[in-house]
């Protein structure tokens, strides 16, 4: 009991940490979303790389490098696409959106695995996608502000990374995905965040700090988490992110909920929580976006985002 305590309180604080690095990302508005999907990486990377070292450059050995880099472009498309969109877009519903993720993970294993969908997975994916529709609200609206539809490339970018993490996983330790997509989406950003520079105010600055801070912290809980419990027992509280994004718009952003985003956000919800629990490939992919990261559970190979997201 005491292990499943600690592997839900990790959990649940990583993904406060990734509410805190969303709500930063949002809050910095005016600098190029090139320049916070960088520091993100960069800093997160700085952040690891001792850890990665620690046993010297052998753990960086590999066999599947197109893979990682695969990987890595997925979630840093994922992570653009999230950072684009938040910025116009409440921040519970950008997070929620892109959380859609597990939504998209057995249609990704169907296409590359040959995965087939059950019954019961069918089902959850419909509840999720009926809430995913309450959300974006189709409309004309969409056509001149597609923000929603941005977030939820997000989410399809994040599916697509989180099931490259399962076949990386059994032949990678976790420190070294880690490396590769931090490494990766570094080196992929940089050109970008140099062409669209402009020297970030002192408030802007700090922003950016803890874009990358919060998302190496997120990571590290992640890891942790899966250390103590299952997938099965942690991965449904994924979603406090939402609660965490909910009261940090309400708080700084002043958002309110209608009622029909609250009832499309529990179908999302729901509609997630049991992909993660009923589809193979989902149920082995934990830290959903805009987390991309990974660990190892117990009853999986992996513990995959953080979406990036992911």
């Amino acid at each position: 009991m005491r292990q499943l305590f600690l592997g839900i309180t990790f959990i649940v604080a990583a993904f406060f940490c990734v509410a805190v690095m969303s709500a930063f990302g949002k809050a910095a508005s005016n600098v190029s979303t090139a320049t916070i999907s960088f520091f993100q990486s960069f800093v997160s990377l700085l952040v690891f790389l001792p850890w990665t070292l620690r046993h010297g450059l052998k753990d960086l050995k590999t066999t599947q490098l197109p893979l990682h880099v695969a990987r890595a472009l997925a979630g840093l498309l994922s992570q653009v696409f999230y950072f684009w969109a938040v910025k116009e877009m409440t921040l519970i519903d950008a997070v929620l959106l892109v959380n859609a993720a597990p939504l998209f993970i057995p249609i990704i294993a169907l296409v590359w695995n040959r995965t087939p969908i059950t019954p019961a997975v069918g089902v959850s994916l419909l509840v999720g996608f009926v809430g995913v529709v309450l959300i974006i609200k189709p409309g004309e609206e969409l056509f001149t502000n597609p923000s929603a539809l941005i977030a939820l490339s997000a989410a399809l970018f994040s599916a697509i990374a989180l099931v490259s993490v399962n076949k990386l996983s059994g032949h990678n330790q976790p420190d070294t995905i880690l490396f590769y997509y931090f490494f990766i989406a570094s080196l992929a950003t940089l050109p970008f965040a140099i062409a669209g520079w402009s020297e970030p105010t002192a408030a802007e600055w700090g922003y950016l700090l803890g874009v990358g801070v919060f998302m190496a912290a997120a990571q590290l809980l992640i890891i942790l988490a899966y250390q103590h419990a299952s997938a099965s027992q942690i991965a449904p509280f994924n979603y406090s992110v939402v609660i965490f994004s909910g009261l940090i718009g309400w708080a700084v952003w002043h958002n309110t909920l209608g009622w029909i985003s609250a009832v499309g956000i529990v179908l999302v919800c729901a509609g997630g929580i049991l992909s993660i629990l009923l589809a193979p490939e989902a149920k082995h992919c934990h830290g959903i976006l805009p987390v991309h990261g990974h660990g190892r559970g117990k009853d999986a190979p992996t513990a995959a985002v953080l979406p990036s997201t992911g």
